[in-house]
């Protein structure tokens, strides 16, 4: 029988409404697998499981939130020193709407230092020697490990799909904007976007439409259809092949998928991703840059201060080629249901100091369009894989519907 902290949330909920399951459980059942398991994967900068849980339709299921989204009643602190024991008086929107849909918070997750490069210490749940990710390490680690059932997150470049590829759960960036930012320590206004993991694709399904009261479908359903698929950026060996064993198992289920090139326009857009992502970033760290630059991680440091001293220009130009490669997406794939792409370059690279590349992620980023990230299996140092689903933007239920097609079609 499935332990109650590997439960999905869909199947916890059921539990709890047929009466075989309490509140009381469930928290206890976290609580024991934290005991048992956080010592190693160290996934929490704050462990604070909520009591009860008011009504709604995620009540009886708990929520990891991200280090760089406030809590009213823990602290708030970035990934970094500047702001140790800092207590934000309000929580921010996307939890105040998880709590007010039901759902209870476990704790504050590990970010890497303001949601950028520089790693905390969480390890990955299924090899503690491995990177879980980054920038939402603590989040994607505590789903895969049993620690709650959702993860709230944040991606500016690949910092939810990355890691939930890494950590053998589901991912799903939804379209810019549609969880609001208030209370977030935004880095980057063009690219910030604050999304859920979960260990199925209706449970990023569920908590989404709970949270905002838009429609995100019943991707556990059965499609009309097999859909045609875009294959784009397989570009590593290794990376080609094991994309290509989904592509082969997508089209046994009836699938078509084709090889697609985009136009320049993205390649253009892609080249000014880290100028706008950096110069913003430094924008956004103007007081810590003022106040207590001794107190950034060196990498850090040194990246604000190049981003600071590059031409204006260079921002208003990189803002420009993100905005015609926005506006030539939709064309770019008329005709296709859903881009199929990795959702990472491999497996999690072995160390904690890397939590791997975002090369996958940072052009559906930037084109503000729905992401989501589906496992496919594991490859050969028996680390999780994962393939990433992409449409165009405002089509993020048929987003989570193709990535469980998709899931289905390769894992069975």
């Amino acid at each position: 029988m499935t332990h109650i902290a590997d439960l999905t949330a869909t199947q916890t909920l059921a539990r709890i409404a047929a009466g075989t399951l309490s509140f009381a459980g469930v928290r206890e059942a976290l609580a024991q697998r934290i005991a048992e398991r956080e010592p190693v994967v160290r996934a929490f900068v704050d462990i604070h499981p909520a009591p009860s849980a008011g009504p709604g339709p995620l009540s009886g299921t708990f929520f990891g939130v991200k280090d760089v989204l406030d809590t009213a009643d823990q602290p708030s602190q970035y990934g970094n020193p500047i702001w140790d024991g800092w207590q934000p008086r309000a929580d921010a929107a996307c939890v105040a709407l998880a709590k007010t849909a039901g759902g209870a918070v476990m704790g504050k997750t590990v970010t890497t230092e303001f949601a950028t490069r520089h790693p905390g210490p969480t390890t990955n749940p299924h090899n503690p020697a491995h990177t879980p990710g980054g920038s939402s390490s603590g989040s994607a680690a505590g789903v895969a490990a049993g620690f709650f059932h959702f993860g709230i997150g944040t991606q500016t470049g690949g910092s939810i799909l990355r890691p939930a590829a890494y950590c053998g759960v589901v991912g799903f960036k939804p379209s810019f904007g549609a969880l609001h930012r208030g209370g977030m320590k935004v880095m980057s206004e063009s690219l910030d976007t604050i999304g859920v993991m979960a260990r199925s694709v209706a449970d990023c399904a569920l908590a989404m439409a709970a949270m905002t009261g838009g429609d995100y479908g019943q991707p556990d359903t059965a499609a009309p259809r097999p859909p045609r698929l875009a294959l784009v950026d397989a570009n590593t060996p290794q990376t080609r092949a094991v994309l290509e064993s989904v592509a082969e198992a997508c089209r046994a289920k009836g699938a078509e998928v084709v090889v697609l090139t985009l136009p320049a326009v993205f390649a253009a857009a892609m080249a000014a991703h880290p100028w706008v992502m950096n110069m913003e970033s430094a924008q956004a760290l103007a007081f810590e840059l003022a106040t207590a630059p001794e107190k950034l991680s060196p990498g850090l440091l040194e990246r604000m201060l190049e981003a600071r001293a590059a031409p204006t220009q260079r921002l208003i130009d990189g803002r420009a080629a993100f905005h015609a490669a926005q506006d030539a997406f939709a064309g770019a794939i008329e005709g296709f249901d859903a881009v199929l792409t990795p959702a990472a370059p491999d497996e999690a690279p072995l160390g904690l100091e890397n939590t791997g590349d975002p090369v996958f992620n940072s052009l559906w980023t930037l084109l503000h369009t729905p992401a989501v990230s589906v496992p496919i299996g594991h490859g050969a140092q028996g680390l999780p894989l994962g393939a990433q689903i992409v449409t165009p933007i405002g089509q993020d239920a048929a987003c989570l519907m193709w990535g469980e097609w998709v899931r289905q079609a390769v894992m069975g």
